[in-house]
């Protein structure tokens, strides 16, 4: 039997791996979370879904008790299984090899308020990847994931007044800009350490940097789920952060899926590519469409002194609709629809 192992997972990313994962394979999927920020797989599993805890702590979900869970800070259990790669099956009664493949989505992570408000606390990101790093260096899974961000790329590219739309190509470690704060550093330098895994371990790495990514499950310290609930509540005047005319790329959780284990299949170097859109939206447009959805026109509140972050962040999909002939299958109105939707049932 097959083991995956998903660290953070019980985010908003990590979730939906678990599911698909589950949904499309005969493996196990055993995920990590401390639940710090991740709701426990009970508030997102289906209802219905049969769960198990056993003596040592490990809880069991469906009924092939293939989705096993562990609540723990993923950095005491790297530290554990760097200095006893036995430590899973010796303390769990596991029948644990080792793992196919390792999808790395622990992090400290939120919105422009926590990138912004709290960036000591981001950084503490840097400790995370390094003890994942030096774990999969020492007992190379056959494949690793490593999601870096679109927060990686300099943000002198992203101006109001010199915005382009990022290529994998504009992040080069020879001639480095600034990324955006903490986080995107911390991302930046776990795309160091993923080629270094890949060149001098020979780990297969895969890296990708989504946009901003978006699904009907997420919190609402993001902007679609918080936007999609003050339509559904019909709320107006419209509050926005910042004036409302900053763009971003806005992908879909399920289209990112698909091209992230696409691209495990065809990338193991530790090079990173983008997922996204590659169309710029403002956040005016979203909540224009959000309030179509809602059958109303508000008043736009903008609120000046709230953090916002880049003016226009955007993907350059050439490289990988070339390499891997991928495309995002949901438009962008059938994907805000879903969120929408959700809040209608939620909220009203």
């Amino acid at each position: 039997m097959n083991y995956h192992l998903i660290t953070g997972g019980c985010g908003f990313v990590g979730r939906n791996f678990v599911k698909r994962l589950h949904r499309t394979t005969n493996d196990v999927i055993f995920f990590v979370d401390d639940l710090s920020v991740g709701t426990h797989p009970s508030t997102w599993l289906p209802v219905g879904t049969t769960s198990r805890k056993s003596e040592e702590g490990l809880e069991f979900f469906g009924e092939d008790e293939r989705m096993v869970f562990l609540k723990a800070d993923i950095r005491v259990l790297l530290e554990a299984l760097i200095e006893n790669p036995n430590y899973l099956s010796e303390t769990y009664n596991l029948n644990l090899d080792g793992f196919k493949d390792v999808f790395h989505f622990a992090a400290i992570v939120g919105g422009r308020a926590t990138i912004d408000g709290d960036p000591m606390k981001v950084a503490l990101d840097l400790a995370i990847d390094a003890l994942f790093f030096r774990w999969i260096c020492l007992n190379k899974p056959e494949r690793a994931l490593y999601p870096s961000s679109s927060a990686a790329y300099p943000v002198d590219l992203q101006t109001e007044s010199d915005a382009i739309a990022l290529a994998e190509s504009d992040i080069d470690f020879t001639r480095m800009g600034q990324p955006d704060m903490t986080y995107g550093w911390s991302k930046l330098t776990g795309e160091y350490l993923a080629s270094i895994a890949a060149k001098c371990y020979e780990v297969s790495v895969t890296c990708i940097r989504p946009f901003s990514g978006f699904g009907e499950d997420q919190d609402l310290t993001y902007p679609v789920p918080a936007i999609a609930r003050r339509a559904a509540l019909k709320e107006n005047p419209f509050e926005v952060w910042g004036s409302g005319k900053q763009g971003r790329d806005f992908v879909h959780i399920e289209d990112v899926m698909d091209c992230t284990l696409l691209a495990m299949d065809h990338i193991t170097d530790g090079s990173a590519i983008n997922i996204g859109s590659g169309k710029l939206t403002s956040f005016l447009d979203l909540i224009r469409i959000f309030t179509s959805f809602a059958g109303y026109n508000p008043d736009i509140k903008p609120l000046l002194d709230k953090p916002v972050g880049v003016h226009s962040r955007y993907a350059n999909m050439d490289y990988v609709t070339q390499r891997l002939g991928w495309k995002p299958k949901l438009s962008l109105e059938d994907g805000m629809r879903r969120v929408y939707d959700v809040a209608v049932n939620k909220y009203t």
